[in-house]
């Protein structure tokens, strides 16, 4: 499947978040996708179903099973874009979406680095669900896993 490409009717979300670690260890946490389980609200029932470990690269599948408003979900993401330590990209092309494709990007800023998450998807029903639905949960999900950073990260 041919990864879509940021178009003017997508919907997008982003977040931004410094933290006080090095450009190299925050890639390196971010890179290690086992960890993604240890940021992603419990509310999800998210567990990678990938052997480990697992190579990132250009290609690289990884695939997910979690729960959505209690249904079962089987989510498949392709690492498009591989470029240590300043980003990566990840498209969805099995899972919720119609259109899931999440760049990672960091910056060295202020002694730390900061952590840019920039979304650009599609949903079933379109800006209303978004709206009603759709963007409320992704909020909650980036606000724990941004909660989740800053007790592995920000000293206590």
């Amino acid at each position: 499947m041919k990864p879509r490409t940021p178009k003017d009717t997508d919907l997008i979300f982003t977040t931004s978040q410094w933290l006080p670690i090095p450009l190299e260890e925050t890639f390196a946490f971010f890179a290690e996708a086992r960890n993604l389980e240890r940021i992603t609200p419990p509310f999800l029932s998210f567990r990678i179903v990938t052997p480990g470990p697992i190579e990132m690269y250009p290609g690289a599948l990884i695939d997910y099973q979690l729960r959505v408003r209690g249904f079962p979900i089987s989510w498949q993401t392709e690492i498009t874009a591989w470029d240590p330590p300043n980003g990566f990209t990840d498209v969805q092309l099995r899972g919720p979406y119609q259109k899931w494709v999440h760049r990672h990007d960091f910056h060295s800023e202020n002694g730390g680095t900061r952590v840019d998450d920039t979304v650009n998807y599609l949903v079933p029903g379109g800006a209303l669900i978004d709206q009603l639905m759709v963007k409320p949960e992704l909020r909650k999900i980036f606000e724990y896993r941004r909660a989740k950073i800053e007790e592995l990260f920000l000293p206590q």
